[in-house]
């Protein structure tokens, strides 16, 4: 029995786990913006495509509701249940917490019951019509990554448009329109999306699927996002590096997924019949209980994480980019326009990061050995260029091979790296020098040169019968033509 329940838990872990895979992982991608690697030079950044994570967007908005005194309660007032015009034992009181619903109800937890949620007055007024404009700011480009999703308490409005803002609400484009009869109301003939296809995913649409009046289980309203992804990535968003090439070669693709704000514009509430009730216009209004926006910031693929601080979001950015968007390269970093990532090669992308400006390769670190920069775009590093004095690396700070470092000097000084010197086995060092390190020669006080082989009183010029010291012994051919090629390699300081 516990092995048959066993085999029956683990088949139903993996029925689940096959069906929310896809899901899981679809945005889980570009999470990394530079890694360590290794190369000859030693450990340097690798930079790739980045971006936040998909999360919840209304814990950042800002709400706003037009007209601004279309919030029930002030004064209170009465309403009555949609289905029963003569239940009228509601109450909506802005003074008495228990029975207030101000907008913020749109966007809190609702794990309960019964759930809370923001109401308009009611239609008192008709037949001036009841209409009310909710917009959604961030101040800050978002985009989109699953469907918007609106929940009504009352009954679903006969009309309504969803809008989107790409310029902080200074401008509106239409995303779909909802309607229960779209020829009527916006002389367009209804569809849905599953009408579209790849080539006209951007079209705006009138749908009927959501004005069906009113009903308790039929309160949700989709703008519907995944649908849209699933044209490149398939039913299932299994292909996403189809979506990612898409969204990356395609900007008015990449754009309708953007927004700074959105707007519901409710302009008929739900009537539930043909024709409008005079006589119990209380009836009549609007009731939203929840508004789902999931998606992230909008950092041009330069940053993985954005900070809400003081109200206001702002990307992390990398890749030597600023701005709240990462939209433009940091002083200094100006060596070439700016670019947004992008999202191929798939898996990684390209990071396009912003490079050094000629001004600041020109001030370069190159302890004194160079005086010019170069900028690997591969590796988004700076080195310097042809150095001088038996040095390389990306500073000119290690020596050249077959070259040695100096002790004695300092990484700036010209004789930082010198030859080897001595080796105890073929390079002597004469007159009872000793060789150090095969680096230099230790003379005695009376002799001096690479290998001891001058008199310290010749470069004086004082050796004669009286200074007590006689000319230096006359060397083999091979010495002086050794001593010969070593004075001409450059001078070197002891």
């Amino acid at each position: 029995m516990y092995l048959s329940r066993f085999l029956s838990i683990h088949a139903l872990w993996v029925t689940v786990s096959s069906v929310m895979q896809p899901y899981l992982f679809v945005w889980g991608h570009y999470d990394v913006c530079k890694s360590l690697i290794y190369t000859e030079e030693g450990k340097v950044w690798d930079y790739t495509a980045c971006q936040p994570e998909s999360t919840d967007m209304t814990k950042y908005l800002k709400v706003k509701l037009d007209p601004p005194d279309i919030t029930c309660g002030d004064p209170p007032e009465s309403f009555c249940a949609m289905g029963n015009p003569y239940m009228c034992n509601n109450e909506c009181d802005a003074s008495t917490p228990e029975l207030a619903h101000p907008p913020e109800l749109m966007f809190d937890f609702e794990g309960r019951h019964p759930s809370t949620f923001w109401q308009s007055a009611t239609w008192k007024e008709y037949p001036k019509p009841l209409q009310v404009n909710i917009t959604l700011s961030w101040s800050k480009t978002i985009e989109l990554t699953d469907n918007i999703v609106i929940t009504f308490e009352s009954g679903r409005p006969d009309q309504m448009i969803l809008e989107k803002s790409l310029d902080y609400g200074r401008t509106w484009q239409p995303y779909q329109y909802y309607a229960t009869d779209c020829l009527h109301a916006f002389h367009m003939d209804p569809k849905s999306v599953k009408d579209l296809s790849q080539h006209t995913v951007l079209e705006i649409i009138c749908t009927e699927e959501y004005s069906t009046g009113y009903s308790t289980n039929s309160k949700i309203i989709h703008f519907e996002i995944k649908d849209r992804f699933a044209f490149f990535a398939g039913p299932r968003l299994r292909n996403m590096a189809s979506l990612y090439g898409q969204l990356d070669t395609t900007k008015k693709l990449r754009d309708f997924f953007t927004v700074t704000d959105l707007r519901i514009r409710l302009l008929r509430p739900a009537v539930g019949e043909l024709f409008v009730d005079e006589l119990h216009l209380a009836r009549y209004f609007y009731a939203i209980s929840d508004i789902k926006v999931r998606g992230r910031c909008k950092c041009n693929l330069h940053a993985t994480s954005c900070l809400y601080d003081n109200s206001k979001l702002t990307c992390e950015c990398e890749h030597n980019t600023t701005g709240p968007d990462c939209g433009k390269c940091k002083k200094n970093y100006q060596g070439r326009p700016w670019s947004p990532g992008s999202y191929l090669p798939i898996p990684k992308g390209t990071a396009n990061t912003c490079i050094p400006s000629i001004s600041s390769i020109g001030n370069c670190e190159c302890f004194g050995h160079s005086n010019r920069c170069s900028y690997i775009d591969l590796l988004n590093t700076v080195i310097c260029v042809s150095c001088k004095h038996n040095t390389r690396g990306q500073h000119c700070e290690l020596c050249r091979l077959g070259y040695f470092r100096n002790a004695s000097a300092q990484l700036d000084d010209e004789n930082v790296c010198i030859a080897n010197v001595c080796d105890n086995e073929l390079l002597h060092c004469q007159n009872g020098g000793t060789c150090q390190n095969n680096v230099r020669c230790a003379c005695p006080d009376a002799y001096t040169g690479i290998l001891c082989e001058k008199l310290r009183c010749e470069e004086a010029g004082s050796c004669g019968s009286s200074s007590g010291q006689g000319a230096p012994p006359r060397g083999s051919p091979a010495l002086l033509l050794l001593t010969m090629l070593l004075g001409t390699a450059g001078p070197l300081v002891f």
